[in-house]
């Protein structure tokens, strides 16, 4: 039987609108928080609406890395958890197991489940031994060119190479026909290298043009699961989301039916807790096919919150503590679309290139149905160190079509100035008639970028803000 043990204090082990994020989330269940800082984000907003805030010294990047100095800071502020967002120390088994050895409660899964899945061979072995369909291909890392060349041919072109010990797109390479195998290998190989550590890879066979499907589940430490829906996540750049929908405007209902079945299913049988979310390709005959899961909460949680009504980082707490699931999956009532738009601070005009630097303008959204969640305003000088989103825009509506007219409307509003975003090309996405038809897989960008116009942004709401203020005063002269 679990114990149950309130949580009083928690340290927030991350930074930006996810720090800020958690930060709210525990106010409203009455918890304190102290927020941690790289000394090249003295100023950021998660900061100063924690209760307390600590610098963490040394390298910007490490600083979010550096579990020991961080689990000390947790043990010296009085803290009782602490909750490590998404990136960083996420999805890192050891940093949670080091919490709960210094007797802490790590707002997330039991480590063996972190490390289960941070390992992309075991958790497809493990998840095909419960009864859900995989990819075919390797079953354990490969570094060997020679002997993934003859895995490859036996699959049978193309195939896709995965980082084994990573994600996000790195050490992930596509290959089309064997002449092109060694070249891609090596290459996805040294940057699985650079980026996890690890060179292993895996080979699996490649579904061209898949929709991007995930689950999000949650259960609770007595035995509970009940999944929230899906989310499609299609439309990538770099095998990137920057567009993430609940629920999906053209899956099938049948084979969604069959999606949260095995969601639920696999994650009761390996005992899972906390949140999280099972991420599937759905090939053009509905097959689908397992590809990962995530142990953590995921930048598109708003969606889920936004069309169910559950704040999925309450719950994440909630269950950390104990608490049993205060519903069943019948009490869960899905209502309308809700789409998110990850803000990037990026250049269209240099390949997308992050663009870091001072914000001389901000000018956010608002009205029904909209929703912010960011860490940036005027002023905000973004550090060249940390991922390039900036702000991420959810919207809602009870049908698709109102949901992607307010998206058009709530993208037109949102105004960033001094460096360059993304903005221009989604607000091309929500005006493409194939987005609108719900026809999207992931080489939706790969197809449209090059018909899109990506060019720079027109009007500044400050220069127009100058042109009435003139007018204004030459009316009172006449």
């Amino acid at each position: 039987m679990a114990r149950t043990k309130k949580i009083k204090k928690v340290l927030v082990a991350n930074r930006g609108e996810v720090a800020t994020r958690i930060i709210r989330a525990c106010k409203e269940l009455g918890i304190k928080t102290v927020a941690i800082y790289s000394e090249a984000d003295s100023n950021g907003i998660w900061v100063k609406k924690a209760d307390e805030a600590y610098m963490i010294p040394g390298d910007p990047i490490r600083a979010y890395l550096n579990f020991y100095k961080i689990v000390d800071l947790a043990k010296q502020t009085r803290c009782d958890g602490i909750h490590p967002g998404y990136g960083f120390l996420s999805e890192n088994a050891d940093f949670a197991s080091y919490c709960e050895k210094r007797g802490l409660i790590f707002i997330g899964p039991k480590p063996e489940h972190i490390a289960l899945f941070g390992d992309k061979i075991a958790s497809k072995k493990a998840m095909k031994e419960v009864g859900v369909p995989v990819l075919p291909g390797t079953d354990e890392p490969i570094t060997d060119i020679d002997y993934a060349k003859k895995i490859a041919r036996e699959i049978g072109f193309p195939v896709i190479i995965k980082a084994a010990y990573g994600g996000g797109g790195r050490g992930m390479r596509i290959v089309e026909k064997e002449s092109d195998f060694e070249e891609l290998f090596r290459s996805a190989t040294a940057e699985a290298e650079k980026f996890f550590g690890k060179g292993d890879v895996f080979i699996e066979k490649y579904v061209k043009n898949p929709r991007h499907i995930e689950i999000q589940i949650m259960a609770d430490k007595y035995g509970n699961v009940i999944h929230l829906g899906e989310r499609d996540c299609s439309i990538q750049r770099r095998h990137q989301k920057i567009v993430e929908i609940a629920p999906s405007p053209r899956l099938n209902d049948e084979v969604r039916r069959e999606l949260y079945r095995v969601a639920v299913k696999s994650m009761f049988k390996l005992g899972y807790e906390s949140v999280g979310t099972l991420e599937f390709l759905v090939d053009e005959d509905d097959n689908f096919y397992f590809i990962e899961m995530n142990t953590r909460l995921q930048v598109e949680h708003t969606v889920t919150e936004t069309v169910t009504g559950v704040d999925l980082v309450q719950r994440m707490i909630q269950i950390a503590e104990g608490t049993r699931l205060p519903f069943l999956q019948e009490d869960i009532k899905f209502r309308g679309y809700a789409i998110e738009f990850r803000i990037n601070a990026e250049d269209p005009d240099k390949n997308f290139a992050p663009s870091p630097g001072k914000i001389t303008s901000y000018y956010s959204p608002g009205g029904p149905g909209v929703r912010i969640d960011a860490a940036v305003y005027k002023d905000y000088i973004i550090p060249p160190y940390y991922d390039s989103m900036i702000a991420k825009l959810t919207v809602w509506a009870l049908s698709w079509e109102q949901t992607v007219n307010r998206a058009k409307r709530a993208l037109d509003e949102f105004q960033v100035r001094g460096v360059p975003t993304n903005l221009p090309l989604l607000r091309q996405i929500v005006r493409d008639k194939d987005f609108l038809a719900g026809k999207f897989d992931t080489s939706y960008l790969d197809r449209k970028l090059p018909k899109f116009r990506l060019k720079p942004e027109e009007g500044n709401p400050e220069d127009l803000a100058v042109v009435i203020a003139a007018a204004i005063a030459a009316y009172h002269k006449l």
